[in-house]
């Protein structure tokens, strides 16, 4: 009896990481998704600025921005499609670093942004030089 309550113990918690695994993965494709549309926004606003220096840049982590969240939804799909707790743990790591990358994307959008005295996503009022 203690064997098997030992082996329920052990599938219950790998059951468990499994699906840890799937929604980190899927929490680090939202926010990714959340810091592409935020950087495309501030990107939008530096835009309008008529600072065609900072608009690029602002753009171009925008487009950075978009290119990380799109590899964080398909790690997120590759963990829930993986074979393996491993496979399923490595594709929620890379969705998670995707994630990072979006943010960090995101940052240097509003930053240019910033630059150009456009609104900002953090603040509803133009930025400060």
């Amino acid at each position: 009896m203690t064997t098997n309550k030992a082996l329920l113990a052990l599938a219950m918690g790998l059951a468990l990481a499994a699906c840890t695994n799937k929604q980190q993965a899927a929490d680090s494709a939202a926010d990714a998704s959340t810091a592409a549309t935020e950087a495309q926004q501030a990107a939008d606003n530096t835009a309008a600025t008529g600072d065609t220096a900072a608009a690029d840049a602002a753009q171009a982590s925008a487009d950075a921005a978009a290119a990380a969240s799109n590899a964080a939804s398909t790690s997120a799909d590759a963990a829930n499609t993986a074979g393996t707790m491993a496979k399923a743990d490595d594709a929620a790591d890379a969705a998670g670093d995707a994630a990072d990358a979006a943010k960090q994307a995101q940052n240097a959008a509003e930053q240019a942004a910033a630059s150009a005295d456009a609104k900002t996503n953090n603040d509803a009022t133009p930025a400060k030089k």
